[in-house]
């Protein structure tokens, strides 16, 4: 592939494979930064309300610290984000063994998902790039050969447009998500339970001592998970709902049937630089996590996270998806294209409002 000048650094070599970082670019002076391991953000550069351009992602300076990474910083997850109970799941009457946890979930796509893999970059321009991975048929467990697309747009209008594509050759499950780590007053600023979320959600999904999904899908009315109108993540994050993760690690549901449109799933607002995240996507459900497994982790430029430094919203379908029929179906067959978009949308308000 040809490295072009101020686009493309060149980050090294993983398991004989190159490895590049990739700098998207817009007239607003927005940048991001991705590397083709893990399809990783790694850098958003916007400005705040008083013209001040910093870094809103938690990330890491190197291509070893992201092989190192426990925490799926900034990258694609897959093939299933999220858990599955047993590891097991029975697809089109065959019974397939996934990887699990020592706990016996499957978890994030597994022992070595897609946040761990080199995919093959197949354009990149000075505001988009795309890239491509092929699942072998039983990796992690799953079945079939999949073959799966990424392509990230930087618009004029500050959005980051995320596409993501796969086909199969065998029935199988696929629930993928981006799990960028969010922190609106610069990726250095420290907790955020200060940032203001909305959700258009009123149902989420209670889950197990292994934070696995019971099945029930329940009104979010005088619990924590009440985002409807807007409050601060730290308002209720000491809940005793939330004490099994540690602060939010919980799905939101967006809609119960799935639909084929964009729709706003959340919207965040830090109130000290003005800056402002909306959420777009195609998906059912947001999973919501505040970064409660950060414990001092060696960051970016010099950088130490510790818990609730930065949040995600993993747009995604359901976590547990096969073992309750009556979520929307992560199944996908042989001809049947899976689709799936989400949108970042940053902009700023006066500061302080």
């Amino acid at each position: 592939m040809l490295l072009q000048d101020n686009l493309t650094d060149n980050w090294g070599i993983y398991q004989s494979q190159r490895v590049f970082q990739y700098h998207l670019h817009n007239v607003n002076g927005t940048t991001v930064s991705i590397t083709n391991f893990g399809a990783s953000i790694t850098r958003i550069m916007v400005a705040d309300a008083n013209g001040k351009t910093d870094d809103i992602v938690l990330g890491y300076d190197s291509l070893e610290d992201y092989a190192n990474d426990q925490h799926y910083m900034g990258s694609l997850v897959g093939r299933y984000a999220n858990r599955i109970a047993g590891g097991i799941v029975s697809i089109d009457g065959h019974a397939y063994q996934l990887s699990t946890k020592p706990e016996g979930y499957h978890h994030h796509g597994g022992n070595s998902g897609f946040n761990k893999k080199v995919w093959n970059t197949l354009s990149c321009t000075s505001n988009s790039v795309t890239m491509r991975y092929r699942s072998a048929d039983g990796e992690e467990g799953f079945p079939g050969n999949l073959n799966v697309e990424v392509s990230f747009l930087l618009t004029t209008e500050n959005h980051l447009i995320i596409n993501l594509f796969a086909d199969t050759d065998q029935p199988t499950i696929i629930n993928l998500t981006h799990h960028p780590y969010f922190n609106l007053a610069g990726h250095t600023a420290g907790n955020i339970s200060s940032h203001r979320l909305q959700v258009n959600s009123d149902k989420y999904l209670p889950v197990n001592e292994m934070h696995v999904p019971t099945g029930e899908i329940v009104s979010v009315k005088n619990t924590p998970f009440d985002f409807r109108n807007e409050k601060t993540i730290g308002e209720h994050i000491n809940d005793t709902l939330l004490a099994p993760g540690k602060g939010y690690d919980n799905t939101l549901v967006i809609e119960e049937q799935l639909t084929t449109g964009l729709k706003i799933a959340a919207k965040v607002k830090e109130p000290v630089s003005g800056r402002m995240l909306t959420v777009y996507t195609t998906e059912p459900s947001v999973h919501f996590y505040t970064g409660n497994f950060l414990n001092n982790v060696k960051g970016k430029a010099g950088a130490i996270y510790s818990r609730q430094g930065g949040f995600c919203l993993e747009t995604q379908h359901y976590p547990d998806s096969p073992n309750h029929p009556h979520f929307p179906t992560t199944i996908l067959w042989p001809g049947k294209g899976y689709t799936s978009t989400t949108i970042y949308s940053f902009e700023t308000a006066t500061a302080g409002n």
